[in-house]
């Protein structure tokens, strides 16, 4: 049974029938929205520093808000996925591992999931 035709800007987002390498080219793309959006953020704080002493303890203060936490946890997942995605990409341009897409892709998230929670139980366990 085909599958039912949507607007061509919905399409990206269905996910019935892809495959790995696709699963890992999205997820690519979106983490490196997000960090350039986290760029800007980031420019943003350091120019807030910038006012002094007080901005700075404010700041601090801002830091340890849970959800601030919760907001690094999700940077640092983003950019380890998007990092070893990185290095996934670099194999199979060398034509390394190019029919092991699931098992490379796998692997990608294990080791993001495992690192994530590493730092996760650092991040909240102090």
């Amino acid at each position: 049974m085909d599958k039912p035709k949507l607007p061509t800007p919905l399409r990206w987002f269905d996910v019935r029938g892809r495959q790995a390498g696709t699963w890992a080219f999205m997820l690519n793309r979106l983490t490196a929205l997000a960090l350039a959006s986290y760029l800007i953020v980031h420019l943003v704080v350091l120019h807030k520093l910038t006012q002094g002493p007080t901005a700075y303890n404010d700041f601090v203060t801002f830091a340890k808000l849970p959800l601030v936490k919760v907001g690094e946890l999700l940077l640092v997942v983003a950019v380890l996925f998007h990092g070893l995605n990185g290095l996934r990409l670099i194999f199979l341009a060398f034509g390394l591992g190019v029919y092991k897409q699931k098992w490379f892709l796998a692997s990608v998230v294990i080791l993001t999931t495992l690192a994530a929670l590493f730092f996760a139980l650092h991040l909240f366990g102090s």
